[in-house]
């Protein structure tokens, strides 16, 4: 039976089962919204680079989240608007199993990066006074490297598990770009090992982190309750909302995706929950820092000539 199998080198993303004149619309739509996000993330890395005031902890940490985003655009939206102008063109085995790499390492990257994050807030608002000892260039550097590291590591386990299953056939994956679950589907072999440790790993950078960022949050709302001072109250507010907002969007898609009860299905309403996660996100979170962030906002017109500084 194995000599009569056909290896399949090549992929089809079957992508959104609409007419031409809805992927045309799309296009478009998707199109916007991927320039959207290249702008958004590259005007907040331009702030962060070109003004001093926000060469501090938390802004470095953002400049990484900045990163993340770009490439989570770079790494799915282009294939899924050349998936749109021609719906048949084949993905080759390699371009595909890359482009599940990069997507488990920028994922596992960005859980790990917010938790590190909401680790910064914690102690610029709970342990003020010795933040500049804790939260020191040195260790900040070491949080981020460490996170890169560990998003890499955490994808490149999952990589060396899913090159050596053979695919027979079919050809078709049932998603707008190659999500892991969707490609594991078409294996020629038995796929348990990899969907446990697709769970695990969910489990272990989603449901983890996000009790660790829970807990931050308890501690900082505690502390900030004790602030005296409306003033200092609402700036600690407006310094934590927007960090909240981008965590709620991203974990909250998240774990319905790969830990709700719909686990392991790519079909309805999880793929489009994978568009907003993969294309939506990236491009909300610049504008949640923007609009949300007096910082930002000031940094902007500074940069733009429109403040002077003080």
């Amino acid at each position: 039976m194995a000599n009569n199998q056909t290896v399949v080198r090549e992929f089809i993303l079957m992508g959104f089962p609409v007419g031409p004149d809805m992927r045309m619309f799309l296009f478009g739509l998707f199109s916007l919204l991927y320039a959207f996000t290249l702008m958004g993330n590259g005007v907040i890395l331009g702030l962060i680079c070109l003004d001093s005031r926000l060469h501090t902890p938390m802004y470095f940490f953002l400049s990484h989240l900045a990163i993340v985003d770009i490439s989570y655009a770079c790494n799915t939206v282009p294939q899924m608007l050349a998936n749109l102008l021609d719906p048949v063109k084949p993905l080759s085995y390699a371009g595909c199993i890359t482009q599940t790499f990069l997507f488990l390492t920028f994922a596992h990257t960005e859980c790990l990066l917010l938790m590190v994050m909401s680790y910064d807030r914690y102690v610029a608002i709970c342990h003020p006074l010795r933040y500049s000892v804790i939260m020191s260039w040195k260790v900040c550097i070491t949080l981020a490297v460490t996170s890169w590291a560990l998003g890499y590591l955490l994808a490149l386990v999952h990589l060396f598990l899913l090159l050596p299953l053979p695919f027979c056939g079919p050809q078709k994956i049932n998603h707008f770009f190659c999500e892991i679950i969707a490609i594991l589907k078409l294996a020629c072999a038995d796929t348990h090992v990899n969907e446990i440790l697709v769970l695990a790993g969910a489990v272990s950078v989603l449901v983890g982190p996000f009790f660790s960022i829970v807990i931050s949050y308890i501690r900082i709302i505690c502390a900030i309750l004790h602030i005296q001072s409306g003033e200092g109250r609402q700036k600690a507010f407006s310094t934590c909302s927007s960090h909240l907002c981008v965590v709620g969007l991203f974990y909250g898609t998240a774990i319905i995706m790969y830990i709700g009860p719909k686990h392991g299905n790519p079909k309805g309403e999880q793929k489009y929950l994978l568009l907003f996660h993969s294309l939506f996100n990236p491009m909300l979170n610049p504008l949640i820092y923007s609009l949300r962030n007096n910082e930002v906002k000031s940094a902007l017109k500074r940069v733009l000539g429109k403040e002077r500084p003080s």
